[in-house]
């Protein structure tokens, strides 16, 4: 098992160790059953001490992780009675280097009624019918694209529509500053690939997006996460951690922040930028909702106060038209562009230029109306939510509506055992994203998060009054 160990970091060896195989396991990387391996063999592949490793493997046995007997061995406890782990072979020797995979675990529940956990919109407000008539045209009429390697930066002409996309919203580039991307996922691990490696520093918020978590952990990165209130991320905080440990890189969300849906002020855009090239690091701005906004529009974009090229600035239009096309625009200048195309080329040879030619025409002309009359749906989705938790949310739980995007963030009162109520809702037919997730370590958290966008609004309030049903019964009896 392979751990990457920041030896002058501020957790102890043990802890690290014991918050890496912790994750490992919730994420399902290490299955119920597993055999660990022993004290002498870990701190053999560590170089460690036997004793660092016992330490770790105690305190996850502490904490119900791990069952440990003498002579046999430590193994992951099977904590759904009746559910079978892997058979055992020499795959589960087989060294890799995910400390967590987060992202797949939580996002992988198809066989639920009410699918909350998901940040994604419903297929009837997508213009998916339009956007795969165009795809069929392409197809009958320029089969030649399925047998066409894409540019390695994305179609020249699609760069150029997007381009003037970004330039109506304050970001004024060239084409030839933008590359596009399978997703803006692909953004994210194609930036840390290539600028973030095991002890580099990355801050992010606290709570942040799971799967930028995800990437950084993989990275070997030293993860700070960094206050937030409603203006968004402590920018003051910040500023006294960097003095401690300077930033490789800085990870934000800021508008409509997922999962919190909190949004950064200008001002603290501007400090943030200040911040980065007081330190000459990057800042990543990952921007998928802002054109989800319910009433005023954000403040400007960071990349658009960008002088410097210190902001990587990603913007999904998948998550907005098509999920299934994965189509996402990375903006940034000069030899930080150059590097992520190099990455980019061998990742994937360039994204398919069928999907990128079949969005293109929509983004051109149909985009700008078509997003008015979805902030209009997605409102009523979110005030239909809004009524229904004020009707029937228990005394203690509280929330902070967002002023647009798709998320709800409820925090739970003290010691809600929110394991035990993910297991009791997805036996109803419901799902949810557990706080804990959106951080890396082992830090609890009371809050979960709700996407009441995924379903039709008819599904999605009876899914969301059967899920607060539910919780009131849990707090009540089952904590």
């Amino acid at each position: 098992m392979h751990i990457e160990l920041l030896r002058s970091g501020d957790k102890s060896l043990p802890q690290q160790i014991s918050e890496t195989i912790s994750q490992r396991i919730t994420s399902g990387l290490l299955q119920p059953g597993s055999r660990l391996p022993s004290v002498r063999g870990l701190s053999s592949s560590l170089k460690v001490s036997q004793v660092t490793v016992s330490k770790a493997y105690a305190d996850l046995e502490t904490r119900g992780h791990i069952l440990c007997s003498q002579g046999k061995g430590c193994y992951v406890t099977d904590r759904e009675p009746g559910k079978q782990g892997a058979a055992a072979g020499w795959q589960d020797g087989y060294d890799d280097y995910l400390p967590r995979a987060q992202l797949w675990r939580n996002f992988d529940v198809t066989e639920v009624d009410y699918p909350f956990h998901l940040a994604a919109i419903h297929s009837s407000l997508l213009p998916l019918g339009t956007i795969g008539a165009t795809m069929a045209a392409l197809v009958r009429e320029q089969p030649e694209l399925m047998a066409t390697y894409g540019n390695f930066q994305g179609d020249p002409e699609l760069r150029e529509v997007m381009r003037r996309h970004l330039q109506s919203r304050g970001i004024r580039l060239s084409s030839g500053d933008l590359m596009i991307t399978s997703g803006s996922q692909q953004g994210i691990d194609l930036v840390a690939r290539t600028f973030v490696g095991p002890g580099d520093t990355v801050y992010l918020e606290a709570p942040s997006y799971t799967g930028a978590i995800d990437v950084f952990a993989g990275r070997g990165a030293e993860m700070i996460f960094v206050p937030m209130d409603g203006e968004g991320m402590r920018v003051d905080k910040l500023t006294a951690m960097c003095d401690r440990k300077p930033p490789k890189l800085i990870y934000t969300n800021p508008t409509f922040q997922n999962p919190s849906g909190v949004t950064m002020s200008m001002t603290r855009r501007q400090r943030l930028l200040e911040l980065a090239r007081s330190y000459h690091c990057l800042i990543v701005e990952d921007d998928p909702f802002s054109d989800l906004y319910f009433h005023q529009p954000p403040p400007a974009s960071i990349k658009s106060m960008d002088t410097a090229g210190h902001v990587v600035y990603m913007k999904s239009f998948s998550k907005v038209l098509a999920p299934g096309c994965r189509i996402a625009c990375v903006a940034a200048e000069g030899n930080i562009l150059s590097r992520l195309i190099a990455a980019k080329s061998a990742s994937d040879l360039g994204s398919p230029l069928l999907t990128q030619r079949a969005v293109l025409p929509f983004i051109e002309r149909k985009y700008e109306d078509y997003a008015a009359k979805l902030r209009i749906a997605l409102r009523m989705r979110q005030e239909a939510a809004a009524k229904l938790l004020k009707q029937y949310a228990p005394a203690g739980v509280t929330w902070r509506l967002p002023e647009g995007g798709l998320n709800l963030w409820l925090q739970l009162p003290d010691s809600p055992a929110i394991d035990k109520l993910h297991a009791l809702a997805e036996q109803e037919g419901i799902s949810f994203l557990p706080g804990d997730v959106c951080y890396a370590g082992d830090m609890p958290s009371r809050h979960i998060r709700l996407c009441y966008s995924q379903l039709t609004q008819e599904g999605m309030e009876r899914g969301l009054r059967q899920f607060l049903l539910l919780l009131e019964r849990h707090l009540r009896f089952g904590s």
